[in-house]
Formats: C-alpha cells, structure tokens, sequence
C-alpha cells in the first residue's frame, strides 16, 4: 500500500506540474505573440514548478523508504553504521552531483536567469561561447536551445560565466562600413532618418525603448570606417530589430548611392 500510494502521488505531482508549466506556456506565447516580452514573473513560475516536482518527488521517494523498513520490521538504528560508510563513498563519488544541486539553488535563490531567457555560456574573461535559449531550468541542469536547433545540456556546476541577453532591457548595436571618401556627415543624417522612420513604425515602436542613436565613428580602418547605430529595445527583442535596422540601413544607401566598402572594391576591380 506504501509503494502504491507513493506511486499514485508521484504520477500526480508529475500531472499537476505538468499542467502547471503547459499553463504557464501558453501565456508566454500568448505575450510574445501579442508584441511584448514574457513577464520575469511567469519565466520565474515555470522554472519554480520543476524545482518543486523534482523536490516533492524526491521527498516521496525517500519517506515511503523509511516507512517501507520500518514495516518490513528492520530497526533503522542498525542501519546507521552502514549507512554512514556508504554515505562516505557516496559522498566521495557524487561530488558533482552535489555541485550540480547546490549551484541550481542559488541559480534559483539569485534570480540570475529563467525559462524562455536568451544567454551565452563562456568561460570567465570570455565574450564568445554557446548562445540559446533557455529551454528547462532544474536544480542539477540547464538545458538551452541555440539558433541552429541543437539542445545543450549544461551542468549547473559546470556554468562559469553565463550572460543574460535578456534581462530587464537589451540593446542593438550595429555597425555600418563607410568608406572614407564619402560625406560622413551626410550619411550620419541619412542613418539617423533611417532610425527615426523606424522608432516611428507602429510595427516596431513597441519593440524600441527611447530614441535611437547614430553614436558615431567606432573604429577607423584602412580605405573605410564604422558608423555605430545603438538602439535600447525589449529584452530579447534586439536581434530582430538589429536584422531590420540592418536592411533599412542598407537600403537607404544604397538607394542614395553610398556603397559599402567591399562592394565599391568589386566595381574597381571590374571597371578595366
């Protein structure tokens, strides 16, 4: 009766959190459908619900044990010693383990990332690394889904430096190549109208946070420089709004007919 009552309550613990998290979901589409950002709060329920399952479960597991032996009429007393010495081995061996669980708490006790966020895994001191979207949160992993489809599953413990991409507010930063012999000042107004007709927009007004800027020259090379274009936008929202300003920039001047660096270099080499 013990092992079936434990069993009856585990498969419900796993129904009600699963209904829970498809609930949960199903508003997060809602509001990304809809033009806005998943809220932080139903980010932070969806990762909580698989915390609790695995904890109740967990918890189920090891009562219905001490109440199984204490049935059985084993005194759990003798059980000590033994236990202590596989405690020690276990100990020794699920080192990781421990980690893993100790570090997904402070995950969660920290707030420092949640379901449907975009991060980057690197190494400290790093700015490249894995990039996706967080996909399961739990107390010993985190699973992420990149932009090509692959599932990435990380140890807590094994997470050294991770960037949220979309926390509060997120920034598009683009850079433009311009050739030196263009009128720079007159290309910086014909990209400042570019960002102006785009903050305009009502398709893309709800995704930008404040004006957009044209922030100036970011480096100078050889025959050509860098025009920076920043723009504050909803968290998660950038990389769609860097891919729009990117083709309305480039539309515009190429209809005014300011050509980017490696294309004037192709016209060169074609003219004789």
């Amino acid at each position: 009766m013990l092992l079936l009552g434990a069993g009856l309550l585990v498969r419900f613990a796993h129904w009600v959190a699963h209904r829970r998290r498809r609930w949960i979901d199903v508003q997060i589409k809602h509001q990304i459908e809809t033009g806005i950002v998943a809220s932080e709060s139903l980010k932070r329920s969806r990762a909580i619900s698989e915390a609790v399952e695995w904890v109740v479960v967990a918890l189920t597991y090891f009562i219905v044990a001490i109440l199984a032996f204490d049935r059985l009429g084993i005194p759990l007393t003798t059980l000590v010693a033994p236990a202590t010495v596989v405690g020690i081995g276990l100990g020794f061996g699920a080192q990781q383990m421990v980690g893993d669980l100790l570090a997904g708490f402070f995950l969660f006790a920290e707030h420092q990332f949640a379901f449907g966020d975009v991060i980057q895994l690197s190494m400290p001191g790093q700015t490249s690394g894995i990039k996706g979207t967080v996909e399961e949160l739990t107390l010993r992993v985190t699973k992420i889904r990149t932009a090509q489809g692959e599932l990435v599953v990380v140890p807590n413990s094994a997470l050294r430096q991770v960037t949220n991409l979309s926390k509060d507010w997120s920034r598009a930063v683009i850079d433009i190549p311009v050739l030196v012999t263009e009128d720079l000042v007159e290309v910086t107004g014909l990209l400042h109208e570019v960002l102006t007709a785009l903050a305009a927009d009502p398709e893309w007004s709800g995704l930008i946070l404040g004006d957009p800027v044209v922030a100036g020259i970011e480096t100078v090379d050889v025959g050509y420089v860098q025009l920076r274009l920043i723009a504050r936008t909803l968290p998660g929202r950038q990389f769609e709004v860097e891919r729009e300003l990117r083709l309305r920039a480039f539309t515009a001047l190429r209809q005014a007919g300011v050509s980017s660096p490696g294309v004037a270099d192709g016209l060169n080499r074609k003219k004789p």
